[in-house]
């Protein structure tokens, strides 16, 4: 796949406001740094699909995971290239795909507005909602010490978060919990498709790691987690009941309410080792 534009690096992801701060009874009239909230216009092959509210920052990385979780394409061998040109109104990313998926494409074609990060944005049809998928297989297990570990170092992974307080996040955890690699977005859904994305075009292997959100498991996040194939999803938020009906019938190990010292496991609790060393 060829990138014909680089990813905008000089975009803003923030903004500067002015701002009156109250501390009970202290009153302080000072600047904050906001996460921006930019349309985003994805096309394929000149036809526009959909436009989403999103962080303008790993837009390419975006819209690989994007076209992948919404079934345009089914490999991103099937994307051709990926252009990104900023606009006064927003940013436009043009993929070029495979011509017989644009076909099928363009016979359920949307151009709809969403909202930031909204699992249903642009479906014309309810039935669109569930995507075909196949059941998770990998055999990946995670120690709930290893996993401390992650959840302690996220933080370190989140500058947008630490600047703005306004973002999720998403990433790909080891065996030892360490975290390989992370992707930020004002919307939850957003940011794993960005990590999906990275993760596509990094050759990460799917089946030797864990996804951690800092957001929680609506039945999007986990449909998303089982079409990338990965084995355990871990929410730092609760789950909804259809996404613990959806993991549990698709052998996904879903974690929610995920802390230093404690968490729930609704689904699938066989990937999980209580110490190092247990089964």
């Amino acid at each position: 796949m060829d990138s014909l534009t680089p990813l905008l690096e000089q975009t803003h992801t923030t903004e500067t406001v002015g701002v009156t701060r109250y501390r009970g009874q202290w009153v302080e009239r000072t600047e904050d740094i906001i996460a921006q909230e930019t349309p985003i216009g994805i096309e394929y092959n000149g036809v526009p699909f959909v436009v989403m509210l999103a962080t303008p920052q790993d837009l390419e990385d975006f819209a690989i995971g994007f076209s992948l979780t919404e079934g345009i394409v089914k490999s991103v061998d099937e994307i051709k290239s990926v252009a990104i040109e900023e606009l006064d109104a927003g940013i436009r990313v043009a993929l070029t795909i495979d011509q017989k998926r644009f076909a099928v494409l363009d016979s359920r074609r949307q151009n709809l507005a969403g909202r930031t990060g909204c699992g249903l944005c642009g479906t014309e049809r309810i039935a669109q909602v569930f995507k075909p998928m196949s059941e998770v297989t990998s055999t990946f297990s995670l120690s709930l010490e290893y996993l401390h570990r992650a959840l302690e170092e996220m933080r370190h992974f989140q500058p947008l978060q630490q600047m703005t307080g306004a973002t999720h996040a998403a990433f790909w955890v080891n065996a030892r919990g360490q975290i390989m690699l992370a992707r930020e977005d004002v919307g939850r859904h957003n940011a794993l498709d960005k990590l999906y994305g990275a993760m596509v075009t990094q050759a990460y292997d799917f089946q030797n790691g864990a996804v951690l959100v800092t957001s929680r498991a609506s039945y999007e996040m986990v449909q998303k987690t089982i079409q990338m194939g990965v084995g355990i999803l871990v929410a730092v938020s609760g789950p909804t009941a259809l996404a613990i009906r959806m993991a549990d019938e698709y052998q996904l190990t879903l974690m929610g309410f995920t802390r230093s010292q404690s968490q729930v496991i609704y689904t699938h609790p066989e990937r999980v080792i209580e110490q190092q060393g247990a089964k």
